[in-house]
Formats: C-alpha cells, structure tokens, sequence
C-alpha cells in the first residue's frame, strides 16, 4: 500500500467530548527509548504532518527505565518531547493522557490514591506539556482494587475537572461495571484497555457497550497482541499475516485495519519511533477489510 499521500483523515473521525480527533492516532510511549531528542521531535511533528490530531502520552512514559526499561543517558519524558516538538499546540490538536500510575526513578512504579496525589499528577503532566488545561485525563487503575473505592478517586479528578485543570475525563484498565461505578459523577468520553486482534477478544462486548454509549474506545497495544511492550511474538497471527499477504500489506497495518472496523467509535493509538513505521501506520487507515477478511481474523 503507497503511504506517501495517505493522512490520518482517512480513518475517520469521532468526537470526544467536544473535540473531534481523527480516529488515527499516535501513542507516545516509545518515543523516549532514543538517547537523541531530536529524532522524537522531528517523528512528532511528521505525525501531525501527517494528519494526527490525537496524541496519547503519560507522564510516566520516560527513559531510562520507566515502562519501557530501557535506556541511557538523562531523562527523557514523552511529555516534554511532545511539548517541544509542538508547542505551541495547534488548536485543533488534542492530548490525552493518564494520572493513577506515576514513575519514579528511585521508587519506580507508584499507584495514586488520595486526591492529594492524583492533583500532584495532574499538575505533573500540565507542568511537562506546558498546558493550563489538559485535553483528556485517563484515570489508569491498577490490577486491584487499592485502599479507595474508584467512585472517590474519579471524584477528585471530576473536581479538577470543574475547577478548569481537565477539560474531559476516561477510564484506563476498566471492566464494564466499573464504567457503571461512575456514571453520574462525571463525563467519560473514553475507555482505554488492552485490546486486539488476537488479545483480550473477551471484550468484544464492552467494546460494543461503549459504542452503545456514544463512548470512545481505545485500544493500547493493538499492535502487540499479548505482547504488549515487547511486541507480538512470532506464534501470534498467521490468520494476520495470510489476509496481509492478500492485500499487499504489512501485518501491522492488517491489526491497525481490523482495530477501526470494530466500529467508529473505536480509535487506534499506534506508536513507533520509525518514521517509516508512522507513515505505514496512518496508512492503514485506508485499508478496508472485506467480510470475508474479518471472518478469517475471528
């Protein structure tokens, strides 16, 4: 598939909140793995060349260490080099990002609870992107339950909300009943969980329940299958490389094609620090997969 002339637009678009994004977008997490700054900068700005309105990012998302582990040399936050590379914003971009997990490279991981450390969060992440308002805060939960019911922490960030430091809220990591634990205390415009073709199909029906509920769904990790950070294995999708062979196509692109035909409400975050690897992402926004594909990949 030529990727020369394809932008982002042709995948579509769908609303969160009151802000409308292309339904191709760009995960920020593996832009920190290169010692050298400018190359993020300069993939960063190709993507919004390209089209992307949509950036995910977290304030966690840094190298050294940090989800990727991996890395030298001083530290490299997604969210600076995203401030670098675009500041100042273009209107109609947005930036979403998530606070409930944090990094710290004495600490590493850290899970925030209290209103007092999701405020922290926030202002971390306002602070690294150079904002007065963040456009999308995802609150990312943690495997258990933790010490405070997920109604009050997702209250502490309505409260933010409505004091004007986030414009629109979603969930991270969540299970249908938990969308229902907050539903009246604010807005959710989007649920983020892992999900692909050949990864956690046994939330087909959540991801149909959000579109019921005019709610984004946003896969991370729909490139990488069970993967996640260190990729799909080589066991993972011959149904993926046979329809990909069929239309001349790399696989990735078949994942990120099928991740946008489970519905228009349905938005893709690939990410990548190959500007090859971009412009082949955005492309697949083009591809459209026949019933007979879609059957084929289950």
């Amino acid at each position: 598939m030529p990727t020369d002339k394809i932008t982002a637009a042709a995948a579509g678009s769908w609303t969160l909140g009151d802000r409308t994004v292309r339904r191709m977008g760009f995960g920020s997490m593996r832009i920190t793995a290169n010692p050298d700054p400018d190359r993020a900068v300069a993939l960063l700005r190709r993507a919004v060349e390209l089209g992307v309105n949509h950036i995910d990012t977290a304030a966690f998302y840094v190298s050294p260490g940090g989800t990727l582990r991996v890395g030298t040399g001083p530290a490299r936050y997604a969210t600076e080099l995203i401030r670098a590379a675009l500041a100042p914003y273009p209107d109609e971009l947005v930036i979403a990002t998530k606070v409930g997990f944090g990094y710290d490279p004495e600490a590493g991981f850290t899970e925030a609870f209290t209103p007092a450390q999701l405020r922290d969060q926030v202002e971390e992440n306002l602070r690294r992107l150079g904002r007065d308002q963040l456009d999308v805060v995802n609150l990312r939960l943690g495997r258990g339950p933790g010490p405070v019911p997920l109604a009050d922490r997702f209250g502490a960030l309505a409260e933010l909300r409505a004091a004007g430091l986030i414009r629109h809220l979603g969930l991270s990591n969540v299970r249908p009943e938990q969308l229902d634990e907050v539903a009246g205390i604010a807005p959710v415009v989007c649920v983020q969980n892992n999900y692909g073709v050949d990864a956690y199909r046994e939330q087909d029906p959540f991801v149909r329940l959000c579109g019921e509920r005019g709610i984004a769904y946003v896969p991370f990790f729909a490139l990488a299958g069970t993967g996640r950070e260190a990729g799909a294995s080589a066991a993972q999708g011959e149904a993926v490389e046979a329809v990909a062979r069929v239309h001349g196509v790399t696989p990735q692109q078949v994942r990120l094609a099928w991740t946008l035909h489970q519905g228009p409400h349905v938005l893709a975050i690939p990410g990548t620090a190959n500007p090859e690897h971009l412009a082949q992402n955005v492309a697949a926004g083009a591809l459209h997969l026949t019933p007979e594909d879609l059957t084929r990949l289950g």
